[in-house]
């Protein structure tokens, strides 16, 4: 989703696109050749797999953590900036209040360790050059997603059950690829800057969006809780993700979630034929 939306938001300009048959990041030479001569590298490149990670963290942590650091060596050595792709899972859920991008990780998935670790590694081989941008609950025209998913199940059943017991920031990658081509632009100073929408939603909530934007009676959406989906990985509860470091940056944070929705949902979004399946 978010790697063909910024090729859309890069329109226009020198850009070289490496897919996972083009380049394997966890090779340390094959990513140093690949990096020279770049001035940004954006890695929307993972291991997105939330629960296979549980029995397979060691190849999640290959693509999710060491491939960030050689990343991070890469464009140190050449002199680029590095835009990481991070994720929500980094914090347990707990919380109450939106997550600063200061606060500690404190992951509690083998995905969200992954993760953790790339931002971590990143920073260390290219303190001054990277951005990690965190996002969460995204949506797309491009590849599986919950929104999709929604609709999928709305053409194949009466009612359909969604959690209301988990709280997050649906984002629209086409928002989220023209925020990193911003921050990028701007010359902002490195560090953590949480790419989501603003407000905040349950995933019941944003099914009943999608359902209404699709011109669907969104009644038909009935709200349960997380423990009629237990799945290998846990899910963070509080996903609400704090905008500060674009202020700090003067740059705008992303637009409210249900705007973004209501524009994807105009523009077509849901209309193509790619795989609905279910993805984060």
């Amino acid at each position: 989703m978010l790697g063909s939306d910024l090729l859309e938001a890069l329109f226009g300009r020198e850009v070289t696109v490496l897919g996972r048959s083009d380049l394997d990041v966890t090779d340390r030479d094959a990513v140093f050749a690949a990096v020279e001569g770049h001035d940004v590298v954006i890695n929307a490149a993972a291991y997105t797999a939330v629960d296979a990670a549980e029995t397979d963290e060691e190849a999640a942590l290959a693509v999710n953590g060491t491939a960030a650091g050689i990343l991070g060596e890469a464009t140190a050595s050449s002199g680029a900036r590095l835009v990481q792709v991070s994720t929500d899972y980094v914090f347990d859920g707990s919380a109450t209040s939106p997550y600063s991008e200061s606060t500690p990780p404190a992951p509690v998935s083998a995905y969200g360790r992954t993760k953790a670790e790339g931002e971590r590694l990143a920073r260390e081989a290219n303190p001054d050059g990277t951005y990690v941008v965190r996002t969460a609950w995204l949506y797309g025209r491009h590849g599986g997603n919950f929104a999709k998913t929604m609709l999928r199940l709305a053409a194949t059943h009466d009612t359909v059950s969604v959690v209301a017991d988990q709280v997050g920031q649906p984002t629209w990658t086409m928002d989220l690829a023209e925020q990193i081509v911003r921050l990028v632009d701007a010359d902002a100073p490195a560090g953590v800057y949480h790419g989501t929408s603003s407000g905040r939603a349950s995933w019941y909530d944003f099914a009943r969006a999608v359902f209404e934007n699709a011109g669907l009676d969104p009644e038909r959406v009935t709200p349960t809780d997380s423990s009629s989906f237990v799945r290998p990985a846990p899910r963070p509860a509080f996903s609400v993700l704090g905008h500060d470091a674009w202020a700090a940056a003067g740059l705008e944070p992303l637009r409210p979630w249900d705007a973004a929705l209501s524009d994807a949902a105009a523009k077509g979004v849901f209309s193509s034929d790619d795989d609905a399946s279910s993805g984060r």
